[in-house]
């Protein structure tokens, strides 16, 4: 198994997780949508993780609608005691896969009933709110309604910690004046650097960021830059991507996704890569280069 211990740990709400997690979404079909196309596969995936040492595993009751987190029971429970599961919420698939706003209290209470009873447990670890402002990143607006839902049902027990998803600066300052936020789950890489200042922010308060699409999402990255790092350094360019993002700042939580045990392993070896400070500088680079004119 991979030994992702060199990538160090940091606090998720009120546990320590390894850096080095796992994100589920891609077990699902295609678009996130339906059975996955070999279960054994997906099944064997979570179980190569969690014995590797991954104890983070970011998922959401929407990936399938319902596939992603019936896989993570059946190929894990009973749960190791020290594996955080944290899902979302805040949103829910059309019989077309389209991706629907569900932010009434309503749907945000079934959404968390939902959530424990597929993943059988008691309370959810973590929950992040969802924020389904524009397609292309977190968009400007009130979140206090949705979110004292949330805050409501921590209250109840149902759920332990609060984060936020796809949200600004602001929406983040103005979640902390309603309850404890645990993390901050935005899109993030090498060559998609918006959250800079945000992500400082939170360093300093001691509170987690999760990068999603690490690697770009749908569409992985490409750029000649990390291309001739990973060579001259005779590893992947998506392992010089995630290599990059635990090197940016310590409360970075990875949670890389695949469907294949193979690209996992790829994955989870980044955590012992030694990413020297000239070639960080080099891909320091890459978002100036990518950034419109």
């Amino acid at each position: 198994m991979t030994d992702i211990s060199k990538a160090g740990t940091f606090k998720l709400g009120d546990r320590v997780v390894a850096r080095m997690g796992y994100g589920a979404m891609q077990l699902a079909g295609k678009g996130v949508f339906g059975p996955p196309k070999d279960r054994a596969q997906a099944i064997a995936v979570l179980r190569e993780a969690v014995a590797s040492g991954v104890n983070h595993i970011d998922t959401s009751d929407y990936y399938g609608p319902y596939v992603v987190n019936e896989l993570i029971r059946e190929a894990l429970h009973p749960y190791p005691d020290d594996l955080v599961i944290v899902t979302k919420i805040g949103a829910r698939r059309g019989e077309d896969a389209s991706w629907i706003p569900a932010m009434a209290p309503a749907e945000l209470e079934s959404a968390v009933h939902d959530n424990l009873s597929r993943l059988k447990l008691d309370a959810l670890e973590v929950v992040n709110l969802r924020i389904m402002g524009s397609v292309h990143g977190p968009t400007e607006g009130s979140i206090e309604a949705p979110l004292t839902v949330l805050a409501k049902l921590q209250r109840q027990g149902l759920v332990r910690h609060v984060g936020l998803s796809n949200v600004t600066a602001t929406q983040v300052a103005e979640g902390r004046r309603i309850c404890d936020i645990a993390c901050v789950q935005n899109m993030y890489n090498v060559a998609h650097r918006k959250d800079d200042a945000l992500i400082d922010n939170l360093a300093r308060a001691g509170t987690a960021y999760v990068p999603f699409f690490p690697l770009g999402g749908f569409t992985p990255l490409q750029s000649t830059v990390l291309s001739d790092v990973a060579k001259s350094l005779g590893v992947t360019p998506m392992q010089i991507a995630l290599a990059w993002l635990l090197r940016r700042a310590p409360n970075i939580l990875l949670i890389p996704g695949t469907s294949s045990v193979g690209h996992l392993r790829e994955n989870l070896a980044a955590a012992r890569l030694e990413l020297p400070a000239d070639r960080a500088r080099t891909l320091d680079q890459i978002a100036t280069r990518m950034a419109p004119a």
